[in-house]
């Protein structure tokens, strides 16, 4: 069994991806592809993401039963005694990402009350 998420990838790779995956999500990819078919498409996946994030999980023989790769995340697998996890940065530890000029980038929320709970909580507009 074999997973493929994208995010923010090109159409072109959704659409290449359907010639071996079925896709049961936007951006969720599900099958059971050999491994060579399933290494030609990791590849393709690494080749035209462009500026997207992808990730692979995949069934193998391990002490887990699946391992699970990532491309251009801020999210990492690491290996603790014999398992792979998820290395996730802290927010306050990670440098912050360049904001461009028409907000906050939709991977770094921002701190505080919304407006609408502001006035839900205090009254007025």
């Amino acid at each position: 069994m074999t997973v493929i998420v994208l995010t923010n990838c090109p159409v072109a790779l959704r659409g290449l991806l359907t010639r071996w995956l079925l896709e049961i999500s936007p951006g969720v990819f599900l099958g059971a592809p050999s491994t060579r078919i399933r290494e030609s498409l990791w590849k393709e996946v690494r080749q035209y993401a462009g500026q997207g994030r992808a990730l692979l999980a995949y069934q193998t023989n391990n002490e887990q039963g699946y391992t699970f790769e990532t491309h251009d995340h801020s999210w990492h697998p690491t290996d603790h005694e014999g398992l792979t996890l998820i290395h996730r940065p802290s927010p306050k530890t990670q440098r912050p990402a360049p904001r461009a000029s028409d907000g906050p980038t939709p991977d770094v929320p921002r701190q505080g009350w919304s407006k609408a709970s502001k006035r839900r909580k205090y009254g007025g507009r």
